[in-house]
């Protein structure tokens, strides 16, 4: 594999979370608590809320608080200062547009662009269609829950984006290609946070849709969108086939992840990223990087 000339920021993968968190999933009570707030449902409701015109006052707090460039989104100074004004409610805030132009893609369409904003981690998976994230085992046939399908990605690469707050949360077709398969997987909502992940096996217990495609430069590619606690909705744009670079859908509020899988030998994913995962590392990533390039 060759090293790339971009010179990734990289951050440590957190280990603590706040403390509601920790009480949700360290403490007894906590659990008996996460059961309920876990459903979908009880997401649906947190997503009324956050689409109603009262909870437009939540907006300056949240932009302050996660250090957000609002310029990135064409919005001026006094634009972020009247965000309130500007936005219907704090979803319609959340999923703002960028500006024309803020997340071009490669221009050589043989390079493997990011699919979103996130923290980057990436993994080799085995022979037997297995992949390891912080000592848990994930089979591609319980992520996918087909078998069969799974099959076709033995000894494959699986990229995982970790969406934060201060991230954009819509999210592109990294190729051309004919969509083969849609499929949605109802199931519970945790945190996509760390702490989470030494009690439960989010990515395969969580609600996630996904979307089989065969691409003109990667081959089969399946790109998974995982809900995470209170994002009851993935949208996803449904209609046509992929091209490259055209918004696919999008995420509301909450933490959220996208995951994607290529088959093996198709794809050569720069080096510095799996050395930062096996350095207990995210790759800090845009909509549109390049993060490697056609294998064949």
């Amino acid at each position: 594999m060759r090293l790339y000339a971009r010179a990734y920021e990289a951050a440590p993968i957190p280990e603590t979370d706040n403390a509601a968190v920790r009480f949700l999933y360290n403490t007894v009570p906590g659990r008996i608590l996460l059961k309920s707030i876990t459903r979908i449902t009880v997401s649906k409701l947190a997503g009324s809320i956050l689409g109603s015109p009262a909870s437009r006052v939540f907006i300056k707090g949240f932009i302050k608080r996660n250090n957000i460039n609002m310029g990135e989104y064409g919005d001026s100074d006094a634009e972020c200062r009247d965000a309130g004004v500007k936005y219907k409610s704090f979803n319609d805030f959340f999923i703002r547009q960028v500006r024309d132009g803020a997340r071009p893609l490669p221009d050589n369409e043989s390079d493997v662009a990011a699919p979103c904003d996130g923290k980057l981690t990436a993994y080799q998976i085995t022979a037997d269609r297995v992949f390891s994230i912080k000592h848990s085992k994930y089979t591609i046939a319980d992520l996918l829950q087909d078998r069969e399908l799974a099959g076709e990605f033995s000894d494959g690469a699986c990229l995982i984006f970790r969406l934060t707050p201060d991230d954009y949360h819509r999210y592109c077709y990294i190729d051309n290609g004919e969509i083969l398969l849609r499929k949605r997987i109802n199931g519970a909502l945790h945190t996509v946070r760390p702490v989470a992940f030494r009690h439960y096996n989010v990515f395969c217990e969580n609600s996630r849709e996904y979307t089989v495609m065969q691409t003109m430069n990667f081959g089969k590619v399946v790109q998974i969108e995982v809900g995470a606690l209170f994002v009851g909705r993935i949208t996803n744009h449904d209609a046509g086939d992929a091209k490259r670079g055209a918004e696919k859908g999008m995420f509301q509020f909450g933490g959220s992840t996208i995951i994607m899988l290529y088959q093996k030998d198709m794809v050569t994913i720069d080096e510095a990223i799996y050395e930062n995962t096996r350095n207990n590392k995210e790759t800090i990533v845009k909509m549109g990087y390049r993060i490697g390039e056609k294998t064949i």
